[in-house]
């Protein structure tokens, strides 16, 4: 528990910064037209697959002792995986709507 309080205060500005971007994206993508999000699920896809590489680069780098960081880590590595995977799906599914049908 101790841990947690320290690890809290240790890294209170990264966490503000998170809370900050997480209103910042939400009002961002509130007011997106509907006709953008096509191309902007594919920029998104790309952006996650940067997550994955440094969710990877981070683990890479942490103390094997720290269990924390290394379960966060490898959670936001399956999660990145899997939004890219379900983004490019969703956005192939769209992309067919425009195909012309035989």
């Amino acid at each position: 528990m101790d841990y947690l309080i320290e690890f809290f205060k240790e890294n209170l500005e990264l966490i503000y910064i998170l809370i900050l971007a997480i209103f910042i994206g939400v009002e961002l993508i509130k007011n997106v037209p509907s006709v953008l999000h096509t191309p902007l699920m594919s920029g998104a896809n790309a952006l996650s697959g940067v997550v994955i590489i440094g969710a990877i680069l981070v683990m890479l780098q942490t103390n094997p002792e720290n269990y924390l960081a290394l379960v966060l880590g490898f959670i936001a590595v399956v999660l990145g995986i899997i939004n890219v995977i379900g983004g490019f799906v969703v956005t192939d599914r769209m992309l067919q709507m425009f195909k012309k049908k035989k």
